[in-house]
C-alpha cells in the first residue's frame, strides 16, 4: 500500500498453520531476469513469489464478508496468481479476522477463488492445491496505549504498535504446496526496536529524541511482524523470511517512518548474516518464544515481502534496502523485470521521468506525482542457492483485453516470482 497517491497514512491475535483442504552474481552489477508472463518451471525447480495484493478493508470482518458473498477485486487477484502458479506465495495487506475466525479470510480466497475450478478459470492440467496456509499475529491495529504520534491524545490508527484502524488490518500469509514446520516458525512482533544494535532512534531538529525514554523503551520494531517461517521440500529446508516494513513516509523531519523502514529491513540483514560474521559474539535477535539467535550461516533462505523501499528512487533511507542487496549471503544480482514496467514507466511520465533506477526492475504502480513507480517488493533468496529464471508479472497493456487490464490493476503492487534450485534438490 505503500506510496497509494500519498493519502495521510491510513495506512495480535493468535497464528494459524493450516494442512489444507485434504486436512485442514554477475560481479558488475544485476544481472535482469524477467518474462513478460511466467511459463512453467523447470520440473526441478521450486517457484516462490511474492505479492501485495491489497485486500484490505476499512472494518474488521468486512473482507471476509465480501469474500463469501462474491468479490471482483479477489477475482482479478486469484487469476494473476493461478496464471504464475507459485508453489509457495507471500500475500501481503490481506486481513486477518483475528480470534476464533484468524485465518477466515486467507482460508476463503485460498478455497473459493484460488482453488476453483470452473469454465472461467480451469487449467490443463488442473492446479495443484496450496495445502498449507500461516496467517501469523501482526501489530497493525493493536493499541499501544501510549502517544506514538506526539498528538496529545492517544487511541488512535496512528497510535498502534502498527498503524491500524483494527487489530490485524493490512496482515500477510503465506500459501504453500509444501508442508510447514509449524513447531519451528519464529516470529519477532514483539521485538524491541532499542534492543537493535545502533537503531536508528527518531530526532527533533535541536537533537532531542522524537520520543520520551519512557515510549522509547515499550516501541515495538516491526510494523507487522516478521517471521522466519520454514517449508520442508524434499528433506530440505527452506526458510521463508517473511515481512512487510512500514512506508517510510507520512511523518515530520523526524523521519520516525523512514528510519523505521531502514531497522526492519536490516533485522532480517543481521538475522542472515550474523552467524557468518559474528561467530563467537551472540545474535542480539529474540523471538517471540523468547528464544535467541540468528539464522544459520549455511541455512537456505529467501527474502520476502513488500519491503516499501527503493534502493534507487523514492523516499526513504537507501542504505537500508541497498545493505540487504549487497548482502554476501544475499543472491542480490539477479533482478527480475517486466516489460510493462518499462512501458507504464514511458506512458505515464512525470516523476517517472525522473527516476534513476531501471523501470524493468519496478513491481509499484503509483502516483506518477510523486512518488512514481518504483522497485519496493522483493524475493531474495540466500547467496547458495541458484535462480533459474523470475520476473515480474506485469504484462504491457498493449494488445491485452480489457479483462486483463482489470486484472494488472486490482492492485498498485504487482507479482514478483523466481524459480529456486535448491541444493542437492
Amino acid at each position: 500500500m505503500y506510496f497509494r497517491c500519498l493519502v495521510p497514512f491510513l495506512l495480535a491475535v493468535l497464528g494459524v498453520i493450516a494442512p489444507g483442504i485434504s486436512e485442514a552474481f554477475s560481479a558488475d552489477g544485476p544481472t535482469t531476469s524477467g518474462e513478460t508472463s511466467a511459463s512453467s518451471p523447470a520440473s526441478n525447480s521450486i517457484r516462490v513469489a511474492t505479492f501485495n495484493v491489497s485486500l484490505y478493508r476499512k472494518k474488521a470482518g468486512q473482507l471476509a464478508f465480501d469474500l463469501e458473498r462474491g468479490d471482483a477485486q479477489a477475482e482479478q487477484l486469484a487469476k494473476i496468481i493461478r496464471q504464475v502458479n507459485p508453489d509457495i506465495v507471500l500475500l501481503n495487506e490481506i486481513d486477518d479476522d483475528g480470534g476464533k475466525d484468524n485465518g477466515k479470510s486467507v482460508r476463503l480466497f485460498r478455497d473459493k477463488y484460488l482453488h476453483r475450478q470452473d469454465s472461467e478459470s480451469v487449467s490443463s492440467p488442473p492446479l495443484k492445491p496450496w495445502d498449507y496456509y500461516y496467517s501469523p499475529s501482526v501489530n497493525t491495529g493493536v493499541d499501544s496505549g501510549l502517544d506514538l504520534d506526539n498528538n496529545g491524545k492517544t487511541g488512535s490508527p496512528a497510535d498502534c504498535w502498527g498503524y491500524g484502524e483494527y487489530p490485524g488490518q493490512y496482515g500477510l500469509a503465506v500459501l504453500s504446496r509444501y508442508p510447514i514446520d509449524a513447531k519451528k516458525i519464529r516470529t519477532f512482533q514483539k521485538f524491541l526496536w532499542k534492543d537493535m544494535p545502533n537503531a536508528l532512534r527518531p530526532t527533533n531538529a535541536d537533537g532531542s529524541s522524537y520520543w520520551n525514554d519512557s515510549i522509547w523503551s515499550q516501541l515495538r520494531l516491526t510494523s507487522k511482524t516478521h517471521a522466519d517461517i520454514p517449508i520442508t521440500i524434499h528433506n530440505q529446508t527452506l526458510h521463508l523470511l517473511v515481512s512487510h516494513p512500514t512506508p517510510p513516509v507520512f511523518d515530520g523531519p523526524e523521519d520516525r517512518n523512514g528510519r523505521r523502514n531502514n531497522d526492519e529491513i536490516r533485522l532480517f540483514k543481521d538475522y542472515v548474516e550474523w552467524s557468518a560474521t559474528n561467530s563467537t559474539e551472540p545474535s542480539y535477535h529474540y523471538d517471540d518464544s523468547g528464544i535467541k539467535g540468528a539464522l544459520a550461516k549455511d541455512a537456505c533462505f529467501i527474502i520476502l515481502g513488500d519491503l516499501n523501499a527503493d534502493p534507487i528512487d523514492g523516499n526513504g533511507l537507501h542504505d537500508g534496502i541497498q545493505g540487504l542487496l549487497d548482502s554476501k549471503q544475499v543472491n542480490g544480482k539477479i533482478v527480475p523485470t517486466s516489460e510493462g514496467g518499462v512501458e507504464a514507466a514511458s506512458l505515464q511520465g512525470k516523476q517517472n521521468a525522473k527516476h534513476k533506477g531501471n523501470s524493468a526492475y519496478d513491481t509499484g504502480d503509483f502516483n506518477d506525482a510523486n512518488p512514481g513507480n518504483l522497485r519496493c517488493d522483493f524475493a531474495l533468496p540466500s547467496a547458495n542457492i541458484e535462480v533459474a529464471s523470475s520476473g515480474v508479472f506485469w504484462p504491457k497493456r498493449e494488445g491485452i483485453s480489457s479483462d486483463d487490464k482489470k486484472m494488472i490493476e486490482a492492485t498498485d503492487h504487482r507479482l514478483v516470482w523466481v524459480d529456486l534450485l535448491l541444493p542437492n534438490n
